[in-house]
């Protein structure tokens, strides 16, 4: 058995790689009680955060105050006094829905330029199992040219971010832990519990954490894509979906899943990591994948019922006008990541309607940049619209009322409260 020569450094001194909605609240809960870097490459983001601005209202300004010893840079040498290195930047996919590692493996080319004798990687990322000692730990070693498990030790301690909820925050959310070797793993677990109120889960390895992560997720998306199965059969019987879920979850074992869009960094991403290392091992995921087929599907479903209530209605689609509200992958929350609420906007614009975007939450610029959409800057003309849908329910649209969305449709209008949040009957279509 190889000696575990790992030694807890007395006087941890952290680097936080990527500051983004996992790194930021991260670094900002670390930088309490420990000496913390946080970098990332994008200087406008260490610019605005070092005036004490998060675009991302992660982190409030109380929070940026009681983190003292946290320094934020976009500088990669400012990492070369650290010797507890955590990973946090995004894990997505690409145009192909296969894993994108590009940024992972440029923060760990980064991490190990900043390696010394001894010192520690930990990895948040969500991965597939395996990818933290088979993707990552080479390039370490190639930059560092220190061996793992000898010159330098892993940890792997998946990030649990909910973004835009206040009520979960990062002390508050128990932590699987894991490490390369036993001494590892104790003390990353010691680590993390330095800023965990509620506890920690150490795991028996690493893979076990990366895997324990990516089927969070995997989970969730399969139970929601049978309630979007669900809600298109029930509209086929002419059945109300909240109803019949209300009146199932009267019973105490009945899980509250709810039809709608699946997007977001996590749910609508997850899986396919997780899909793609069975394939690569010689599974074929079956009921992970037909999940993904239905919930990618919904934003065409939206649209196409959207367009078959406007014709029922005599409205000529081409040359139409519909304002769609929100933009963002969930309510009350600024993240753009992987929205399908694009999905419903491209396939309207195939029928050659006018689509107006309106989102209070989502910066404009940011919009463009990242969907190449221009957004309405100010609330919808009244009586503008053929058709009006309700995408994402932030607490404004909440609060205006149905009454209201439909004073921004013309005399009948379809309404589409595509979540229902208001009551049966108050507008014409809900999944």
């Amino acid at each position: 058995m190889t000696q575990d020569t790992f030694n807890a450094p007395e006087a941890p001194r952290l680097g936080i790689i990527g500051l983004g909605y996992v790194g930021l609240p991260l670094a900002a809960e670390f930088g309490q009680v420990l000496p913390t870097v946080g970098f990332d490459i994008n200087p406008t983001r260490i610019n605005e955060l070092q005036r004490g601005h998060d675009r991302t209202l992660e982190v409030t300004a109380e929070e940026f105050a009681a983190a003292g010893q946290l320094e934020l840079t976009a500088d990669p040498s400012r990492l070369a006094d650290c010797n507890v290195f955590i990973v946090t930047v995004p894990t997505p996919i690409d145009i192909h829905r296969r894993p994108d590692m590009r940024p992972l493996l440029a923060a760990s080319h980064t991490v190990g330029q900043a390696l010394g004798p001894g010192d520690l990687v930990i990895f948040e990322s969500t991965v597939y199992p395996g990818a933290t000692e088979e993707d990552c730990a080479p390039v370490l070693a190639a930059q560092s040219g220190l061996r793992v498990n000898e010159g330098f030790f892993l940890g792997y301690s998946p990030e649990r971010v909910n973004p835009g909820d206040r009520a979960h925050r990062i002390p508050d959310i128990v932590k699987v832990t894991s490490g390369s070797t036993p001494k590892t793993a104790r003390f990353v677990d010691e680590l993390y519990g330095r800023i965990i109120r509620v506890g920690t889960h150490p795991a028996p390895s690493i893979r076990v954490a990366e895997a324990a992560k990516v089927i969070e997720n995997t989970q969730r998306d399969v139970n929601i894509a049978l309630v979007n199965e669900l809600a298109k059969l029930f509209e086929k019987l002419d059945l109300d979906t909240e109803a019949v879920l209300q009146a199932a979850g009267t019973k105490w074992n009945f899980l509250p899943f709810r039809p709608g869009l699946v997007g977001g960094h996590c749910i609508g991403v997850d899986p396919y990591y997780l899909t793609h290392k069975a394939q690569a091992v010689g599974h074929h995921p079956e009921m992970i994948l037909a999940g993904r087929r239905t919930n990618d599907g919904m934003g065409s479903h939206i649209a196409d019922r959207t367009v078959k209530a406007m014709i029922r209605k005599g409205f000529p689609v081409v040359g139409s006008r519909i304002l769609l509200m929100g933009l963002s992958f969930k309510e009350n929350c600024p993240d753009l990541r992987n929205t399908r609420v694009v999905d419903i906007i491209a396939d309207l614009r195939s029928y050659n309607a006018q689509v107006d975007v309106w989102d209070p939450w989502i910066n404009a610029d940011d919009a463009w940049e990242e969907y190449g959409l221009e957004m309405l800057r100010g609330e919808p003309e009244q009586g503008a619209y053929d058709a009006v849908i309700l995408a994402v329910p932030h607490r404004q649209f909440r609060e205006l009322g149905a009454e209201a969305l439909r004073r921004f449709g013309n005399d009948h209008a379809v309404v589409f409260d595509v979540k229902s949040v208001f009551p049966v009957g108050s507008c014409d279509l809900r999944l």
